[in-house]
C-alpha cells in the first residue's frame, strides 16, 4: 500500500540534504510517495539564511567559538541548559500547514532541529502523524533527543543505546543512509585512477575531505605533510574556493572544487583523512576505502571522529607521525587494510526505508508522550 512521507532535511552544507535524498529514493522505489522540505525555510524570512550563514562562517574562521556553542547547547550537563526550542518554535506554524496540504502518514526529521520541531508538535498533540527521526551523528548530543518523537532510526546500535536511554523511546540502529552508487562498481573510477597516475606517478593518492563547505584545522599543512610523505594529497575543498585556491600553491597537492564523481574518485583512492564523521565518511566505508580521522573540527566532528574509531570502523590519529603511519598499513594490500574495509562495512546493517514503511504501516509503537522542550 502507497504511504506518504514528509522528509524534513536542514541545507547544513550536503550532508543531511543527501541523506534525505536517499531516504527519499529508496521510499519511492518501494512505491510510496515522499515530499520533502528544509526546516531553515520553515523559519520566519531571513533566519534560516542567517542560521546557515553563521554557522558557516563559526565553522570555517572561529572554531574556538564553535567548541564553546556546541559545550553549551549541545553536550549534555547537569542543571539547566540552553536548547533549541524557541528556534523550533518559530517553524511550528510553517511545518503544520505543510502537513495539512500534504497529509503524511510519518515524518521523517534528518536534522536536529527538525528533530526538535517534530518532537514538540508530537508531545503538544498539535502533530497527527508519527515522527521518526534518523539520526546522522555517530555521536548522539541532546538536541537529536525529544521524547515526543515516536522512533529514532541511528547509525550505529551504540547511537541507538544512548537515544533509548536519554529518551525512553524506541531506537533502533539500521547504520548510515548512502546512496547505492558508492557501494557498486564506479564506473569512474578508471579515468581516476588515470588522472591520479598522471597527477603524482607512483603516489598512493589519498583524499583529503573538508566537506561541502571546505572547513577544517590547518589543512594546508597537513595537505603539504601528506605531500611529504610520498602521497597524492587530493584535496576535496567543495564549495569553498579560497581554500582551494590556498592548496592549489602548495607542491603535490591536487585541490578540488565541489566533485560530481565522488564515487569514482573514492573508488580509485587509496584511503580518506576525514575530519567530521560526516556524509564523506560514510560513503568512504561504503565504497571500502578506509577512513583515518585527523585533527578534526570542534563539537561535533571531533566527538563523531573519535566514536567511529572506538567502534572499530575508522581510525584516529591524535598526532602527524601517527597520520603517517596509519597511512602506510592501510594504503598497502593486506590484513590490516583489509579488517578495516570489513569493519566498515559491517556499520550498513539495515534498511533506514524499511523501518519508516513499518512505521506507516503502524508496526512500530505509538509515540513516547512526554514534556514538550529540551
Amino acid at each position: 500500500m502507497s504511504r506518504r512521507f514528509l522528509v524534513v532535511s536542514a541545507s547544513m552544507g550536503s550532508g543531511h540534504d543527501a541523506v534525505a535524498a536517499e531516504l527519499a529514493r529508496r521510499l519511492a522505489d518501494r512505491g510510496h510517495r515522499v515530499d520533502r522540505t528544509d526546516v531553515l525555510a520553515l523559519l520566519p524570512a531571513g533566519i534560516g539564511p542567517g542560521l546557515r550563514c553563521g554557522y558557516r562562517a563559526t565553522i570555517r574562521r572561529l572554531p574556538v567559538l564553535y567548541a564553546g556553542i556546541y559545550a553549551a547547547f549541545f553536550r549534555s550537563g547537569p542543571g539547566p541548559r540552553p536548547g533549541s526550542a524557541p528556534l523550533a518554535a518559530l517553524a511550528e506554524h510553517r511545518l503544520l500547514e505543510l502537513v495539512e496540504r500534504w497529509r503524511p502518514d510519518v515524518v521523517v526529521p534528518v536534522f536536529h532541529l527538525a528533530a526538535q520541531l517534530t518532537g514538540r508538535l508530537r508531545a503538544g498533540g498539535a502533530l497527527a502523524a508519527p515522527s521518526a527521526v534518523f539520526v546522522t551523528d555517530f555521536a548522539v548530543h541532546r538536541q537529536w533527543l525529544h521524547p515526543g518523537n515516536d522512533l529514532h532510526l541511528c547509525v550505529t546500535a551504540e547511537a541507538a543505546g544512548t537515544v533509548r536511554q536519554a529518551v525512553g523511546g524506541p531506537a533502533v540502529a539500521t547504520g548510515p543512509v548512502v546512496a547505492g552508487r558508492f557501494f557498486a562498481p564506479a564506473p569512474g573510477a578508471a579515468d581516476w585512477r588515470r588522472r591520479f597516475a598522471e597527477r603524482g606517478p607512483g603516489k598512493p593518492p589519498v583524499v583529503l575531505a573538508a566537506g561541502a563547505w571546505g572547513a577544517g584545522t590547518r589543512l594546508a599543512a597537513t595537505a603539504r605533510l601528506l605531500a611529504s610523505a610520498g602521497y597524492l594529497p587530493v584535496a576535496l575543498c567543495g564549495r569553498n574556493e579560497r581554500l582551494r585556491r590556498e592548496l592549489s600553491r602548495s607542491p603535490g597537492v591536487w585541490a578540488i572544487g565541489w566533485e560530481p564523481d565522488l564515487p569514482g574518485m573514492l573508488a580509485a583512492s587509496r584511503a580518506v583523512v576525514d575530519n567530521a564523521a560526516g556524509q564523506t565518511a560514510v560513503e568512504a566505508l561504503a565504497a571500502g576505502v578506509p577512513v583515518v580521522g585527523y585533527r578534526p573540527i570542534p563539537g561535533h566532528g571531533r566527538e563523531g571522529v573519535r566514536r567511529m574509531a572506538a567502534l572499530g570502523a575508522s581510525d584516529h590519529a591524535r598526532d602527524a607521525g601517527e597520520l603517517v603511519r596509519l597511512l602506510d598499513t592501510l594504503t598497502a594490500p593486506g590484513a590490516a587494510r583489509d579488517r578495516r574495509i570489513a569493519a566498515g562495512r559491517r556499520l550498513f546493517t539495515g534498511d533506514a526505508a524499511a523501518c519508516l514503511a513499518e512505521v506507516a504501516e503502524g508496526r512500530v509503537a505509538g509515540a513516547a508522550r512526554g514534556t514538550a522542550g529540551d
